[in-house]
Protein backbone atom coordinates (compact mmCIF):
# COMPACT_ATOMS: atom_id res chain seq x y z
CA UNK A 1 0.00 0.00 0.00
CA UNK A 2 2.86 2.38 0.82
CA UNK A 3 4.26 1.99 -2.69
CA UNK A 4 1.00 3.25 -4.16
CA UNK A 5 1.93 6.70 -2.87
CA UNK A 6 5.27 6.50 -4.68
CA UNK A 7 4.38 5.15 -8.07
CA UNK A 8 2.07 6.61 -10.70
CA UNK A 9 0.33 4.61 -13.36
CA UNK A 10 0.32 6.48 -16.62
CA UNK A 11 -1.67 5.36 -19.62
CA UNK A 12 0.29 5.70 -22.83
CA UNK A 13 -1.68 7.44 -25.58
CA UNK A 14 -0.09 5.32 -28.32
CA UNK A 15 -0.89 2.08 -26.54
CA UNK A 16 -3.21 1.07 -23.78
CA UNK A 17 -0.20 -0.27 -21.84
CA UNK A 18 0.25 1.22 -18.40
CA UNK A 19 3.71 2.49 -17.48
CA UNK A 20 4.83 2.47 -13.88
CA UNK A 21 6.75 5.64 -13.00
CA UNK A 22 8.66 6.04 -9.74
CA UNK A 23 8.11 9.69 -8.84
CA UNK A 24 11.10 11.29 -7.06
CA UNK A 25 12.79 7.88 -6.78
CA UNK A 26 11.77 6.10 -3.58
CA UNK A 27 10.78 8.94 -1.22
CA UNK A 28 8.82 6.69 1.11
CA UNK A 29 12.05 5.00 2.09
CA UNK A 30 14.90 7.42 1.36
CA UNK A 31 15.09 11.19 0.89
CA UNK A 32 13.55 12.19 -2.43
CA UNK A 33 15.67 12.60 -5.55
CA UNK A 34 18.82 11.09 -4.06
CA UNK A 35 20.95 8.61 -5.97
CA UNK A 36 20.26 6.10 -3.21
CA UNK A 37 16.52 6.56 -3.78
CA UNK A 38 16.97 6.09 -7.53
CA UNK A 39 18.81 2.83 -6.90
CA UNK A 40 16.01 1.53 -4.69
CA UNK A 41 13.33 2.57 -7.21
CA UNK A 42 15.29 0.84 -9.98
CA UNK A 43 15.19 -2.39 -7.97
CA UNK A 44 11.39 -2.31 -8.16
CA UNK A 45 11.60 -2.85 -11.93
CA UNK A 46 9.50 0.21 -12.75
CA UNK A 47 9.23 1.41 -16.34
CA UNK A 48 10.53 4.93 -15.66
CA UNK A 49 12.04 6.95 -12.84
CA UNK A 50 10.93 10.58 -12.81
CA UNK A 51 13.42 13.23 -11.71
CA UNK A 52 12.57 16.90 -11.35
CA UNK A 53 15.24 19.19 -12.78
CA UNK A 54 16.20 22.74 -11.78
CA UNK A 55 19.16 24.91 -12.72
CA UNK A 56 21.96 26.34 -10.60
CA UNK A 57 23.53 29.80 -10.81
CA UNK A 58 26.21 28.39 -13.14
CA UNK A 59 23.53 26.75 -15.35
CA UNK A 60 24.10 23.17 -14.14
CA UNK A 61 21.09 20.85 -14.13
CA UNK A 62 20.45 19.34 -10.69
CA UNK A 63 17.78 17.00 -9.39
CA UNK A 64 15.47 18.81 -6.97
CA UNK A 65 11.68 18.75 -6.67
CA UNK A 66 11.38 22.50 -6.16
CA UNK A 67 13.21 25.60 -7.31
CA UNK A 68 13.85 26.12 -3.59
CA UNK A 69 16.44 24.29 -1.50
CA UNK A 70 15.12 24.92 2.02
CA UNK A 71 12.48 22.18 2.35
CA UNK A 72 14.83 19.27 1.60
CA UNK A 73 18.36 20.43 2.43
CA UNK A 74 20.35 22.09 5.20
CA UNK A 75 20.88 25.25 3.10
CA UNK A 76 19.61 27.55 5.88
CA UNK A 77 22.27 26.36 8.32
CA UNK A 78 25.13 26.47 5.79
CA UNK A 79 24.21 29.71 4.01
CA UNK A 80 21.87 31.61 6.39
CA UNK A 81 22.46 35.00 4.75
CA UNK A 82 21.68 33.81 1.23
CA UNK A 83 17.89 33.75 1.45
CA UNK A 84 15.84 36.10 -0.68
CA UNK A 85 13.43 38.74 0.62
CA UNK A 86 10.65 36.14 0.61
CA UNK A 87 12.68 34.05 3.09
CA UNK A 88 13.37 31.23 0.60
CA UNK A 89 16.63 29.80 -0.73
CA UNK A 90 16.56 29.36 -4.52
CA UNK A 91 18.74 26.80 -6.30
CA UNK A 92 19.46 29.32 -9.05
CA UNK A 93 21.22 31.57 -6.52
CA UNK A 94 23.85 28.90 -5.76
CA UNK A 95 26.65 27.38 -7.82
CA UNK A 96 26.90 23.64 -8.23
CA UNK A 97 29.98 23.65 -5.99
CA UNK A 98 27.93 25.30 -3.21
CA UNK A 99 24.98 22.95 -3.69
CA UNK A 100 27.27 19.92 -3.50
CA UNK A 101 28.13 20.98 0.09
CA UNK A 102 24.49 20.58 1.13
CA UNK A 103 23.01 17.53 2.80
CA UNK A 104 19.62 16.31 1.51
CA UNK A 105 17.08 15.26 4.09
CA UNK A 106 13.48 14.21 4.34
CA UNK A 107 11.09 17.03 3.35
CA UNK A 108 10.26 19.43 6.18
CA UNK A 109 7.43 21.88 6.66
CA UNK A 110 8.83 25.40 6.62
CA UNK A 111 6.08 26.51 9.02
CA UNK A 112 6.74 23.92 11.74
CA UNK A 113 10.33 22.91 10.86
CA UNK A 114 9.23 19.28 11.30
CA UNK A 115 9.21 16.46 8.78
CA UNK A 116 6.14 16.34 6.57
CA UNK A 117 6.06 12.55 6.77
CA UNK A 118 7.45 11.61 10.22
CA UNK A 119 7.39 7.87 9.56
CA UNK A 120 9.84 8.18 6.69
CA UNK A 121 13.62 8.41 6.73
CA UNK A 122 14.97 10.12 9.88
CA UNK A 123 16.66 13.49 9.34
CA UNK A 124 20.31 13.61 10.31
CA UNK A 125 20.91 9.86 10.31
CA UNK A 126 22.88 9.86 7.05
CA UNK A 127 24.36 12.18 4.45
CA UNK A 128 22.72 12.39 1.04
CA UNK A 129 23.77 14.76 -1.74
CA UNK A 130 21.93 16.73 -4.40
CA UNK A 131 22.71 14.87 -7.64
CA UNK A 132 23.29 16.45 -11.01
CA UNK A 133 21.21 15.35 -13.96
CA UNK A 134 24.38 13.89 -15.46
CA UNK A 135 25.07 11.79 -12.33
CA UNK A 136 21.46 10.65 -12.34
CA UNK A 137 21.52 9.57 -15.98
CA UNK A 138 24.86 7.79 -15.57
CA UNK A 139 23.57 5.89 -12.53
CA UNK A 140 20.41 4.71 -14.31
CA UNK A 141 22.49 3.68 -17.34
CA UNK A 142 24.87 1.67 -15.13
CA UNK A 143 21.99 0.08 -13.22
CA UNK A 144 20.33 -0.85 -16.52
CA UNK A 145 23.58 -2.45 -17.66
CA UNK A 146 24.36 -4.33 -14.44
CA UNK A 147 20.76 -5.43 -13.83
CA UNK A 148 20.06 -6.11 -17.51
CA UNK A 149 17.00 -3.83 -17.46
CA UNK A 150 15.73 -1.01 -19.65
CA UNK A 151 14.29 1.42 -17.12
CA UNK A 152 13.83 4.88 -18.59
CA UNK A 153 14.14 8.39 -17.24
CA UNK A 154 11.12 10.70 -17.38
CA UNK A 155 12.56 14.15 -16.52
CA UNK A 156 10.49 17.22 -15.65
CA UNK A 157 11.89 20.74 -15.68
CA UNK A 158 10.39 22.40 -12.62
CA UNK A 159 8.92 25.84 -13.14
CA UNK A 160 10.37 26.32 -16.64
CA UNK A 161 9.01 29.87 -16.75
CA UNK A 162 11.15 30.70 -13.72
CA UNK A 163 14.32 29.57 -15.45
Amino acid sequence: MKNLLLIFLVISCAHSKKDIIAHRGAPGYLPEHTLEGVTLAHSWNVDFIEPDVVLTKDAKAIIMHDIHLDATTNVASLYPKRKRKDGRFYAIDFTLKEIKKLSVSERISLKTNKTVFPDRFTIGKSHFEVPTLEEYIELVQELNKSRKKEIGIYPELKSPEFH
